[in-house]
């Protein structure tokens, strides 16, 4: 495994709650994939989201108000809603406040495909939902690194069959040389339709970091191919500027 350096911000104004850290450890296999792959442990990723009408997208929650996801999720406050420390998608679903995209999203490209959504009332911490930390903006990631993803995607290219319970994945990071994306797996492991906007986490010592949001891949979800994440890290000053001001 090779070396991964980032700055991690383990600040939540009002909250005692370190970001990153979740109460109830992770158990990762290394071997699995999101796409036929294994259940994770309840309230072991409890920054994951599930946005629904139905589940259609994921998210990570970043702070008691803030949710962050993917542009081309299209969420809609008021008809979508953000569901918290979920895991079997049967829980009770927030109210999104706002909706506030990167101003320079471009649906033909896929360039900057982040959405933040602020929640109508703030997130009760419980051992089951607390947030991850944000990539900063120095962040120094090596290509091999292995992070992990997860997510209620298809399970499948083929067919419309959903997990019952939330799935997870490690994948190693491809190439780190593109400016606002990262490319991870293509090693018999991907991301598929409906993980779309969830959390690429990597860990430093004992705190996991949002370095990617799931962002696009091959139409079929073809577990050679590489998918894209959005590289969090290139917009964490955007972040941190919308939930100062919002």
């Amino acid at each position: 495994m090779l070396p991964l350096s980032l700055t991690v911000s383990l600040v939540f104004l009002g909250s005692s709650w370190r970001c990153g850290v979740p109460a109830i450890k992770p158990a990762l296999s290394f071997s699995q994939r999101i796409v036929n792959g294994e259940n994770a442990v309840l309230g072991s990723w409890p920054w994951q989201v599930s946005l629904h009408g139905f589940h259609f997208c994921g998210g990570s929650l970043i702070s008691q108000s803030w949710v962050v996801t993917a542009a081309h999720c299209n969420v809609s406050p008021g008809r979508h809603f953000v569901v918290l420390g979920e895991y079997g998608r049967s829980s009770s679903a927030e109210t999104a406040g706002s909706a506030i995209t990167h101003p320079s999203w471009n649906p033909a490209t896929i360039n900057n495909d982040l959405t933040l959504l602020k929640l109508a009332s703030p997130a009760k911490y419980t051992t089951r939902i607390s947030p991850v930390c944000l990539a900063s903006s120095n962040e120094v990631l090596t290509a091999g690194f292995t992070c992990v993803t997860s997510g209620w995607g298809r399970l499948s290219g083929v067919g419309n069959a959903t997990p019952a319970r939330l799935q997870q994945v490690a994948l190693p990071l491809v190439t780190m040389n593109l400016y606002s994306m990262i490319c991870a797996s293509g090693s018999g492991a991907s991301s598929c339709q409906g993980d779309s906007g969830g959390p690429l986490v990597c860990q430093k010592e004992n705190t996991w970091v949002l370095i990617g949001l799931v962002s696009w891949g091959s139409n079929n979800c073809n577990v050679r191919a590489p998918a894209m994440y959005t590289r969090v890290s290139k917009f964490s000053t955007w972040i941190d500027k919308v939930v100062a001001y919002n």
